[in-house]
């Protein structure tokens, strides 16, 4: 009885056998939640460095007066 090789014997074989296309991985769909009202998120923000040096000139709580700078700009906008 003969068995195949576990491998191709013909390199041509196994170089087309890791080219194989990719079994596609259905992907389930993004459930998007809603912000809880009042609740800070983490971002990513680019500041220029004078900005950020003033904000942070008076220490501790740079964050919460960029927020409440930014919300202040956001009211007046209205």
């Amino acid at each position: 009885m003969t068995t195949t090789p576990r491998r191709p014997a013909n390199p041509l074989d196994a170089a087309e056998a890791l080219f194989k296309p990719a079994k596609k991985v259905a992907v389930a769909p993004v459930v998007e939640r809603r912000a809880l009202p009042n609740v800070k998120e983490p971002v990513s923000l680019k500041l220029d460095s004078d900005v950020l040096a003033y904000f942070q000139a008076d220490g501790p709580g740079w964050q919460e007066r960029i927020n409440d700078a930014l919300r202040a700009a956001m009211q007046a906008d209205r």
